[in-house]
């Protein structure tokens, strides 16, 4: 779980379209010969008959796609795209060995989930393509990790930063109970997983756009948002909902959404305060769920059309 200023566009081209209109097929004449009279006619019809050629070829070959066979080279990708391979992702884990974040209802440290989830993510991204992907783990005190992590991601020069994290509440919603004899505290009173942004990021609305790729990947994978973020029992811990539909927040006062410069997006994966969740934060399959659905929000920010074509 990130805190206030202590934790926690170069890709912007990717949504201005850089083809150019097509080329119309050179008409070549028929061979000279006798027309009759009723060959003119009909052909005089048939020509009146056929549809005005589009002048967005672009828009009209994506909608004649169907179940037809094509030819692998129409779907290249538009020079508007990006390059899977040279693609730089950070995963910057959230917390440190040293400031583990977020207690679990089961005493397990924020920083252990948050480690396991990324490499996750890393491997399922490595796996479509995007070789550039990079873990990033920063050691020391939250504060000083804070400007280690934005230093190192801005050294790399990446095209996208993405903190990975896991929830909690705020402590006066917290209850006790002992497990394995051991006190702990817990809140069953709230679950899901949140997206957030910063108002403050260089590249705030390319930030926003991989931001809503990833809430709705998450809800294609059956996973449901936080919705108390946007209430007021939060009170200072509340934050302005940007899509009802998605679960996406503005937290303009995130170091590492603020001060990086590329798009930057950080999710909180869930809640392990909560005691069911927190069992299923803790399986492959969840692990699996969310690396998938950040996997694909990834494709189709490299390449919009990927949502509509599939992979290419």
């Amino acid at each position: 779980m990130p805190i206030e200023v202590s934790d926690a566009g170069w890709l912007s081209d990717v949504f201005k379209s850089s083809a150019k209109p097509g080329k119309s097929p050179k008409h070549h004449s028929s061979p000279k010969h006798a027309t009759s009279p009723k060959r003119a006619t009909l052909a005089k019809r048939a020509a009146l008959a056929k549809p005005a050629a589009s002048s967005k070829p672009r828009n009209v070959r994506l909608a004649a796609l169907g179940p037809v066979t094509l030819n692998p080279s129409a779907l290249r990708p538009a020079a508007s795209t990006c390059n899977p391979s040279k693609f730089r992702i950070v995963l910057d884990v959230g917390h440190t060995a040293e400031s583990e974040g977020a207690m679990s209802a089961r005493n397990v440290a924020e920083f252990v989930f948050n480690h396991r989830l990324a490499q996750r993510i890393e491997q399922k991204l490595k796996a479509e393509g995007f070789a550039e992907t990079m873990l990033l783990l920063t050691e020391g005190k939250a504060r000083r990790s804070l400007v280690k992590r934005v230093a190192a991601a801005n050294d790399l020069q990446a095209n996208l930063f993405l903190s990975i994290h896991h929830d909690s509440v705020p402590n006066k919603f917290l209850e006790e109970w002992e497990f394995e004899g051991k006190k702990s505290r817990f809140s069953d009173r709230f679950s899901g997983y949140s997206v957030f942004v910063s108002h403050g990021n260089p590249d705030f609305k390319t930030s926003l756009s991989f931001a809503e790729l990833l809430g709705k990947e998450m809800k294609a994978q059956g996973l449901q948002y936080a919705e108390q973020y946007s209430q007021a029992i939060m009170g200072r811990h509340r934050r302005p909902l940007l899509n009802k539909q998605t679960g996406v927040y503005s937290y303009d006062e995130l170091v590492v959404l603020r001060t990086t410069r590329m798009p930057a997006v950080l999710l909180e994966a869930g809640s392990i305060i909560n005691r069911d969740e927190e069992l299923k934060m803790d399986s492959p399959e969840r692990r699996d769920m969310i690396s998938s659905g950040v996997t694909a929000a990834v494709r189709e920010f490299c390449d919009p059309r990927w949502a509509i074509l599939g992979a290419l």
